[in-house]
């Protein structure tokens, strides 16, 4: 069992953590597009109101009943919300076994492997993982940015904004990760003095409008959106404490943004993760406390939400 980042974290996982925040744009729109969800789901309302008590409670799922794909699944979400990446891993390769035809599970479980990886940003079964899930899938949002990610981590840019690009031009107006894909596009164009302007103006006309509300999921199982692909590749060139100053800078970046915006629920949980997963629980408690203060309506959820991150 791997234990959890708040806990514990050791220098070397920092790049993970990085990758992570790379990659966790995508989730929302992939668990929102998935197939209809299992008749045995747990409410929100009667969910277990700790990390612990939820992970105990899919275990006994999936022992119960091995060959439910959907439940090793919700356990793989559940096993990464709390940093446990390798049981992530274990969790989602049950999933895709019994389910193949599952894009997001092999999505998922690219992810995981990234997570799960000690050093390589893009391990050779995680890259598999997003290969098999845009074979059953093309639109997969979270394997196409990650195989755009790969591209550019072998230096091949140009490749990755036009990978990126395209996604864009698929990517719902209000979807929560859109700014940072563009972002991403603009600085690794910037970088590697691509003019990607005019191309970035064409991708967003071409947008879908808003996405159909997602079904009810614990956002606090994402991670939040982050560093670009080329952050992520120099990250890996970099000491563990630099490592460590990028992903909180991010981090801090993400908490000015919600001074600015308030409402943003869903921003307030992906900061209470961030913060437990850098191992600051006060920090992330605090985070709590803020977005309770300014959505008061909305108190009960953020409070089930911070209880499956272990915030106090």
């Amino acid at each position: 069992m791997t234990q959890h980042a708040a806990k514990t974290f050791p220098a070397g996982r920092i790049l993970l953590v990085i990758a992570a925040m790379a990659a966790a744009f995508a989730i929302v729109f992939a668990i929102s597009h998935r197939r209809d969800p299992a008749p045995e789901d747990v409410p929100a309302s009667t969910a277990p109101a700790d990390a612990t008590g939820l992970i105990a409670a899919l275990e006994k799922q999936t022992a119960a009943n091995p060959k439910d794909g959907a439940a090793w699944a919700r356990l793989g979400m559940a096993y990464f919300a709390q940093s446990r990446f390798a049981d992530a891993v274990r969790a989602y390769e049950r999933a895709s076994l019994i389910d193949p035809g599952d894009a997001a599970a092999w999505s998922a479980l690219g992810e995981a492997r990234v997570m799960a990886s000690a050093r390589d940003p893009m391990p050779a079964a995680a890259a598999q993982a997003f290969e098999k899930a845009v074979a059953i899938d093309p639109k997969d949002p979270r394997a196409r940015y990650f195989l755009a990610v790969r591209k550019d981590l072998t230096g091949d840019h140009k490749g990755a904004i036009v990978d990126w690009l395209t996604l864009l031009e698929d990517t719902p107006a209000d979807a929560p990760w859109r700014a940072d894909l563009v972002r991403t596009i603009e600085q690794v164009g910037k970088i590697n003095r691509i003019d990607v302007t005019g191309r970035l103006a064409a991708a967003s006309a071409q947008s879908p409008p808003a996405a159909r509300p997602p079904v009810a999921a614990p956002i606090a199982a994402q991670g939040i959106p982050g560093p670009t692909a080329q952050d992520l590749a120099g990250a890996s060139r970099i000491p563990p404490s630099q490592q460590r100053e990028m992903a909180q800078g991010m981090v801090d970046r993400l908490e000015t943004r919600l001074k600015g915006d308030p409402a943003n629920v869903d921003g307030w949980i992906m900061l209470m993760r961030s913060r437990m997963t850098l191992g600051e629980p006060d920090k992330a408690a605090g985070a709590l406390a803020e977005a309770v203060a300014a959505n008061p309506g909305k108190a009960d959820y953020l409070r089930q939400q911070a209880a499956i991150l272990g915030v106090k």
